[in-house]
């Protein structure tokens, strides 16, 4: 298995990629990476003989305008990634850079399964269980069709089985209400869609409060609404552990009481925590393309190369495409 890494994606790149990458790479010996990059002096002093290094001359950044930046700088890191899983020289591709460009990249260079419309970006939420919730899109489309939705029902509940091992995914739809019949046009159109899919065990209308209790193993919406729900549940978890922060450093003896309650207070940062969740797939394109988080440390980018492999191991692709094609004349028209 070959997976490739975009060294310079992400907020504390290239740093916080070859920590990573290095971690993963003395977990799994039997995985080969490859580091594209600008400056092969990353790998200096490297010792371990699964990574090698692929220089390119070019950088999308954060600033740069998606489909002309993946357009014109063709021996970027990115574009040269998804081209390397399209050509077969990776099984899987990540990267914590620009994610419209990524998801321009994907498409261009390593293209759609066949009938996929529009892929979506999918990330596993933190929740209070054991599990995350698998949320998609958050972005990669703000406006969608009920069809889309109906298509991100379908890779996401593929995807919940084949990579996360859950046996039969229960599939929800974001709504503002839980009983029938609430919602826009386009919830109530993709909501008749997902109930008459004997393929997925739809469970109804999920309301964002109950996102963090995992009422399903998928939650469906479209791009503007999941990425509301993500910065907002982002900004609150922040928000509640920095006020803790201040409430538990007040005085004598409030730190008293943080000392005694120090291990639960961990527990709950690690459960609330994306790092431990790695990337988000870009569900729906022909190759296993993986979105790490702008802000991933060393940690997120192990997880998100541990995500990769279990993507590529899982042959996620083609078993997608073989519940996709049967009814490739009513899914994505």
């Amino acid at each position: 298995m070959r997976i490739a890494l975009d060294a310079h994606g992400g907020d504390d790149a290239p740093n916080s990629v070859v920590e990573g990458l290095k971690l993963a790479a003395k977990k799994w010996p039997d995985t080969s990476f490859i580091l594209i990059g600008t400056d092969d002096s990353l790998l200096l002093g490297n010792n371990l003989p699964n990574i090698q290094f692929h220089k390119v001359s070019e950088i999308i950044s954060p600033d740069d305008e998606p489909v002309k930046s993946v357009r014109k700088k063709r021996d970027s890191s990115m574009v040269v990634g998804c081209q390397m899983v399209k050509t077969g020289m990776a099984d899987a591709f990540i990267s914590a850079g620009n994610t419209g460009a990524l998801m321009a990249a994907g498409l261009f260079y390593t293209g759609r399964m066949k009938g996929v419309d529009r892929p979506a970006l999918s990330p596993v939420f933190p929740t209070l269980q054991d599990k995350g919730i698998l949320v998609l899109d958050v972005g990669a489309n703000p406006e969608a069709k009920a069809n889309h939705l109906h298509q991100y029902a379908l890779l996401g509940s593929l995807y919940a089985k084949y990579v996360q091992g859950i046996g039969i995914p229960k599939v929800g739809l974001l709504n503002i209400g839980a009983e029938n019949g609430k919602g826009t046009a386009l919830t109530k159109e993709a909501f008749d869609l997902l109930q008459d899919d004997d393929r997925l065990q739809f469970v109804g209308n999920v309301e964002a409060r109950e996102v963090l209790y995992r009422p399903c193993d998928v939650l469906i919406c479209d791009g503007f609404s999941g990425n509301i729900l993500l910065k907002g549940t982002e900004g609150v978890a922040k928000v509640l552990f920095d006020r803790l922060k201040d409430i538990f450093t007040k005085n004598i003896l409030t730190k008293l009481a943080a000392s005694l309650l120090l291990p639960h207070l961990k527990t709950l940062k690690s459960e609330m925590d994306y790092k431990e969740h790695g990337g988000a797939p870009l569900l729906g394109l022909s190759g296993a393309i993986i979105k790490a988080h702008g802000s991933s440390d060393e940690t997120a980018i192990f997880h998100a190369i541990r995500q990769a492999r279990l993507f590529a191991e899982g042959n996620v692709i083609k078993q997608m495409e073989s519940h996709l094609h049967p009814t490739e004349g009513n899914v994505g028209r």
